[in-house]
């Protein structure tokens, strides 16, 4: 077997292989012998028949098997004996002129093909002693402790009907036909629907039209579907609404007491208030620790300088692209709508999916090095999570992950990364800093998500 360098550009590799007729031979025979044994054919005794009918029943499947383990383990151990490792799945060229295809499965002639690659680049890791991180930690106020138990409360508050006008927080239940057009819509109609007048549940407009309905009245309601509308058919048309009311209920007095907590299953409202509490510092800590992880990557990222494997930037950067091209169509938004232009969007997001793989490839290694390792049980965790995500569909779930690697993959990701965080912030030079639950909370002002949630 032939292996020769055709291409050795930055981190682009070309290699060209020759597997000679003869080895080609030598293992259709070997295969051609094990099929002897296990084929039953009529009029030939069990292992009895001869190679050159085995040849030329089973010779053209057999090879096409045979080229292309030849292929798969010449590219791997090809790039191992090279001391390298490729960044993604080797791309392979093998000739397309028919005649010539047929003579290689027959084993007249040399199998040639090339293997294109890209390999990871080497680079050193920077020291991550030192690297100065501020901790914001915020308290959760009582205030914010009410104000989530009484939107528990809300939930669960009951409501009478009444003989009067509806006002702001009545209950009104409702029947409606929805037409655009003159035209009844997909999904524009319902005959018992219960709306709190005031919670913005329904299309901005339509509430307001029912604030002075009593039980019995019809009413034809007119509003517009707004411009981000999650349905494209419906986003920014004008619709009517023919609106018979059924109801009208006025909320009763919301009672946060022991009895309201013992409901929904706690055993005192200070119970229910310190579970409460603890959901909101839960939920602050998650803050904090995104804050603290942005600035690790943002102090990696400066600190790292290297040529980056191109093809993995651009899947990267396509998967990227799908999202924003999907909010684009979907929701009605436009490159003019954030201030920029398509042009200007692409290579905003080359530079984010440049920067997730440099920062994947960093995180990769600081692991490595760190013999970083997600354990069986962590997995299992994660996947018992995916599995409660689907009740009812549990099986497959769990078939999904078994016979997907990648799957796997991206379930450990995500486990290894954090624990590289954690191992980081060992090393890092950490300190705690009091901040308002605003200033905890608020949204950065560049790009608060894209920039940052990098998943390597």
């Amino acid at each position: 077997m032939d292996i020769n360098e055709t291409l050795s550009d930055g981190l682009k590799r070309e290699l060209k292989v020759t597997v000679p007729a003869g080895e080609l031979n030598d293992r259709l025979a070997a295969r051609l012998d094990q099929l002897r044994g296990q084929v039953r054919l009529k009029g030939f005794r069990p292992g009895k028949v001869p190679t050159e009918h085995l040849r030329r029943l089973y010779g053209k499947a057999a090879m096409a098997e045979i080229v292309e383990n030849i292929v798969a383990e010449t590219t791997r151990t090809a790039i191992n004996e090279r001391g390298e490792k490729a960044a993604m799945q080797p791309e392979i060229a093998m000739t397309d002129d028919e005649a010539e295809a047929n003579e290689i499965l027959a084993a007249n002639a040399d199998l040639t093909f090339t293997v294109n690659y890209e390999v990871l680049p080497e680079f050193e890791i920077a020291e991550i002693k030192g690297i100065k991180i501020e901790r914001p930690i915020a308290e959760v106020p009582d205030e914010e402790v009410d104000e989530r138990l009484n939107a528990i409360g809300e939930g669960s508050r009951t409501y009478e009907a009444v003989k009067r006008k509806a006002k702001d927080g009545d209950r009104i239940t409702i029947g409606f036909v929805g037409k655009i057009d003159g035209e009844v819509f997909d999904g524009g109609s319902d005959d018992n629907t219960q709306i709190v007048i005031g919670s913005g549940q329904f299309i901005p407009g339509f509430e307001e039209k029912l604030k002075g309905v009593k039980e019995g009245d019809e009413k034809t309601i007119e509003v517009t579907f707004p411009e981000d509308y999650p349905s494209e058919k419906l986003a920014g048309k004008p619709a009517t609404f023919d609106v018979t009311v059924k109801e009208v209920a006025a909320p009763q007095e919301l009672k946060l007491d022991d009895e309201f907590a013992q409901k929904l299953g706690v055993e005192s409202l200070d119970k229910l208030k310190e579970a409460v509490r603890a959901q909101l510092e839960s939920e602050y800590g998650s803050a904090t620790r995104q804050r603290v992880k942005r600035q690790l990557l943002d102090a990696l990222d400066e600190k790292h300088e290297f040529p980056l494997p191109e093809k993995l930037v651009e899947q990267e950067f396509e998967n990227i692209w799908r999202q924003v091209m999907h909010d684009v169509e979907h929701h009605g938004r436009s490159f003019e709508d954030e201030g920029t232009t398509e042009e200007e969007a692409r290579a905003e997001y080359r530079t984010i999916a440049e920067r997730r793989v440099r920062l994947g490839l960093v995180l990769s290694k600081i692991g490595e090095e760190a013999k970083v390792e997600v354990g069986e049980e962590e997995l299992q965790r994660a996947l018992y999570e995916q599995v409660r995500r689907f009740p009812g569909q549990e099986q497959q779930v769990i078939e999904h992950y078994r016979n997907n690697p990648e799957a796997v993959q991206a379930l450990r990701a995500p486990i290894f990364e954090e624990k590289v965080v954690d191992y980081m912030l060992e090393l890092a030079d950490v300190t705690d800093k009091t901040v308002s639950r605003e200033e905890l909370l608020a949204d950065d002002d560049e790009d608060d998500h894209h920039h940052h949630d990098h998943d390597h």
